[in-house]
This record gives C-alpha cells, structure tokens and sequence, in this order.
C-alpha cells in the first residue's frame, strides 16, 4: 500500500528529472527544448480548435433534431429480443463521436437507472471499453494533415461495434441481467 503511494507521488516528477539529466548529459539545451515544444504544443491546439468545433457541432445537431431517436426506434425491434436494453443503444451511437457527449450520456443512465443496475454497468463498460473513433480521426488527422482515412475509419468503427458487443456479453456473462 506504501509503495503505491510512494510511486505515486514520485514516479512522473523521478521521469522528468530523469529526462531533464539525460538531456543534460547529452548537452542538450534542455530549457530552449522544452519552451520550443510548448510553442509547437500551443500552435497544434489552435490548429485543431476548428475540428473540435465542428464534431461538437455536428453531435448537437445529430441528437437536438431527432436524428438519434429516429434511428433508435427502428433498430429497438431488433435489439430487445437480444436483451440489450435500447437505453444504451445511443451511447454505442455517440461514443465514437464525442467523448464528452457520451459522458453525459452515461452519468444520465447511471443517474436514472443506478451504478449497479445493469443499464449502468453495461454503460460504463462501454464507455471504458470504446474509443471516440471520429473524434480522433477528424482532431489528429486534421492536424497533421492527413485526407485519406477512410481504411482507419472502418477499422476503428469495426473496433467499436466488437467493443459494444463485447461490453454487453460480458457484463450478461458478470451480472446478468
């Protein structure tokens, strides 16, 4: 228990004075490298403030016109006889769109349904066990300029629905239903 917290505390502030030392013995100019990368880092931000912009847009349009519940209320015969709940049918939606969104998504079924129903676990599990697929393809791609994704993003939204599958047929196989 000691050791955690010890490593805890001291393991990133040991891993910078690492680099910092070895930087130094390499005479490298550790401080110039170090303000040089934030100017890199801040210039990348501002770069990607358009793409983060757009995604946001595009999840507040999806869900506030309807779009979102539309679908669900065609795939909702589909998914019952399976047992998955169609209440987190729109998290497996935007959750390879907006990280953030899907949060919220998940903190309303967890709020209405509880941490241990099986609605909020299967929740959580989705939301640790997928990625914010579009979201990064659009921010990181954008931003090293990088047009063509098109093989990233079937492999990354096939990476998602195996995710959303996988989430659900353990959390049946952990908790039941």
């Amino acid at each position: 228990m000691y050791v955690i917290q010890f490593l805890s505390l001291w393991l990133i502030p040991m891993v910078i004075a690492c680099i910092l030392l070895h930087g130094t013995y390499k005479r490298v100019p550790t401080y110039e490298a170090f303000v040089e990368g934030g100017k890199e880092g801040i210039q990348i931000a501002f770069s990607l403030i358009p793409y983060l912009v757009g995604m946001l847009v595009a999840v507040s349009v999806f869900r506030a016109s309807g779009a979102l519940d539309f679908f669900i209320s065609y795939i909702k015969p589909l998914i019952i006889p399976f047992g998955l709940p169609p209440e987190v049918v729109p998290l497996a939606i935007i959750r390879p769109i907006s990280g953030t969104a899907s949060l919220g998504m998940v903190t309303d079924l967890i709020a209405t349904y509880g941490p241990d129903s099986f609605i909020g676990r299967l929740a959580s599990t989705i939301q640790g066990s997928t990625e914010t697929t579009l979201y990064v393809l659009t921010v990181y791609f954008g931003a090293v300029g990088i047009r063509k994704m098109g093989d990233a993003l079937k492999v990354g939204l096939l990476a998602d629905l195996v995710s959303f599958i996988v989430s659900f047929i353990i959390v049946l196989w952990m908790f039941g239903k």
